[in-house]
């Protein structure tokens, strides 16, 4: 059973003026999250926009990236046709990806039996060499059942699952679905204290923005102490209440820039109320940091 133990960092991804992905700040990017403690990065999922960028540009990014990293590089190949993903999918292999985060196709919804054929169709073509993920990420694409994912789990040609519901019901059936035979990872800031027992591993957003946070509130989880726990947790759910107010991954986008890193503009434009809204986040963040890096430094 492979398993990614600890936080992976889901890394935005930063784009240049043109709405190209920016090489150089994804490098300083990736750079930042190996100092930061990460166990992995994690390249386009939905924290990194996949849909917003072309096919050329991804595989060219995960080569390079695979190549930058001293962490595990876990890569999404989320597309709308089967013949994308399984291309995406081919050139992260070779690249030599960790892992393979294979969603299923966004923008139409699909049924359980569209999904399932979608699946076993990419892992064929696939083929061999490949460590491969579903991804279950209802908010972008049709939600992958804890049926349908037991199924798929038992041909034996995928090594787990990664949940990104933020439901703790969904991820109960998904855990239930892997238990013994896949692990399963938690792909949902949402719901982190509350499923991160039950996962074999973590890919979160907000470690992208404020990673000392995620992993203390990780090492606090691991270590039982309940104290740290309520008060890292309620840390992070401050931040996560942020960034429920903007579009994702605007708030981290934002957040992650503030570290100083450049990360480029925001996919959509806000309205005028909301850019207020973010000037109120931004002076909010600038006094929140400071102790929350105290008191991740502390736990």
């Amino acid at each position: 059973m492979t398993a990614f133990p600890g936080v992976v960092a889901a890394a935005i991804t930063p784009r240049g003026k043109q709405g190209e992905v920016d090489f150089g700040a994804t490098f300083d990017l990736i750079d930042y999250l190996c100092r930061a403690g990460a166990r992995g990065i994690a390249l386009f999922s939905g924290a990194g926009e996949y849909p917003a960028f072309t096919i050329e540009e991804r595989s060219r990014l995960v080569y390079l990236a695979v190549k930058r990293s001293r962490l595990p590089v876990l890569v999404g190949v989320g597309s709308a046709t089967l013949d994308l993903s399984v291309a995406l999918a081919r050139e992260a292999r070779d690249a030599g990806a960790a892992a393979i985060l294979a969603p299923p196709p966004f923008f139409y919804r699909y049924e359980p039996d569209d999904i399932r054929e979608f699946y076993l169709q990419f892992a064929e073509h696939v083929g061999l060499g490949s460590t491969l993920f579903l991804s279950n990420m209802p908010p972008l694409t049709s939600e992958v059942s804890a049926e349908a994912a037991a199924g798929l789990l038992e041909t034996g040609r995928f090594a787990g699952i990664e949940d990104a519901s933020g439901n703790w019901e969904s991820f109960a059936a998904l855990k239930a679905a892997a238990e013994g035979r896949s692990c399963q990872l938690l792909a949902s800031d949402a719901v982190f204290t509350r499923a991160r027992c039950g996962a074999s591993g973590v890919l979160s957003m907000a470690a992208c923005a404020v990673p000392e946070l995620v992993m203390a509130l990780d090492r606090a989880i691991g270590g039982s102490r309940r104290d740290d726990i309520e008060r890292l947790d309620g840390r992070l759910q401050s931040f996560l209440e942020w960034s429920r107010r903007f579009p994702l991954p605007a708030i981290v986008k934002v957040a992650t820039g503030m570290r100083g890193l450049k990360t480029g503009p925001l996919a959509v434009p806000l309205p005028p109320e909301k850019e207020r809204l973010l000037d109120e986040f931004r002076e909010w963040f600038r006094g929140w940091l400071p102790e929350m890096k105290k008191l991740a430094a502390n736990a």
